[in-house]
């Protein structure tokens, strides 16, 4: 269902965020883009915005601010994994080869978060809700629809988040999926949540594992022009999926996301 008001199952993406070099600038992008609306928090969580669709919240962008010694964070969109506990899937990330870059910390009475990377590099957020289950809305116009984990090892991503989170990678069965790796939880064996992707097979050497972030749209080529005029930059020209049209996006500041135009 596209309305979430019950805590997501552990190891589903729940949240992105974006950590931004002009906040300001970042929330009129996207509000442009997809039709959300927000404004910078109270200090006491940093001016992080909560950003709506409908009244629901659906992604977060907060001002890119370094903890004391530490290097400002890139302007990159955050996928994070639900948990029922933050402390315990830190210690497992751990334990199965990964490295938590920080936290788990508390966010109020919200959460408690900390942000890690898998063996293979891709960075990745982990959301202990308390209060805050993450999107309220997905899978609509101007919401998250899918997030990937696109990594130079496959193997190796598959067994870390089965080890960390309970997911099963395994190929999708649709067609036209030609051995794509979808993810399912552990407490439904049916229902894909994530994809698992091979960089080898579709990115340039340089670009480094990272989790995708993937936003639905109902025209794309829309917005796709509405990215151009706003300074924005297409990555991957649209193109056929097996489930919609699809185009890689970079912001003016330079984190890239995909938007999609789902079949139906």
């Amino acid at each position: 269902m596209p309305e979430i008001n019950a805590p997501y199952a552990p190891g589903t993406p729940c949240w992105v965020d974006l950590m931004a070099k002009d906040q300001r600038a970042a929330l009129d992008f996207y509000g442009q883009l997809f039709g959300w609306r927000g404004q910078p928090g109270p200090a006491e969580f940093g001016g992080y915005a909560v950003m709506e669709k409908n009244g629901r919240p659906v992604a977060g962008i907060g001002p890119a601010m370094a903890p004391e010694g530490q290097p400002e964070p890139p302007h990159v969109w955050t996928t994070y994994l639900a948990t029922d506990d933050a402390d315990a899937t830190a210690r497992l990330i751990g334990e199965a080869g990964g490295t938590v870059l920080f936290g788990p910390d508390d966010v109020g009475p919200l959460g408690r978060m900390a942000v890690a990377a898998d063996p293979t590099g891709a960075v990745f957020g982990v959301w202990g809700h308390k209060e805050f289950f993450g999107a309220g809305l997905v899978n609509e116009p101007g919401t998250v629809v899918w997030n990937e984990c696109n990594t130079r090892d496959v193997p190796a991503a598959a067994a870390f988040y089965k080890a960390a989170f309970g997911l099963t990678a395994r190929p999708i069965d649709e067609e036209g999926g030609d051995g794509y790796l979808a993810l399912y939880p552990a407490s439904d064996s049916e229902r894909p949540v994530g994809g698992l992707d091979d960089m080898a097979e579709h990115f340039p050497a340089e670009i480094p594992p990272h989790w995708m972030t993937t936003f639905a749209v109902a025209d794309l080529d829309a917005v796709t022009a509405t990215h151009a005029k706003a300074g924005g930059t297409v990555v991957l020209d649209p193109m056929p999926t097996p489930w919609g049209r699809l185009a890689g996006l970079q912001d003016p500041w330079g984190a890239v996301f995909c938007v999609m135009q789902p079949e139906g």
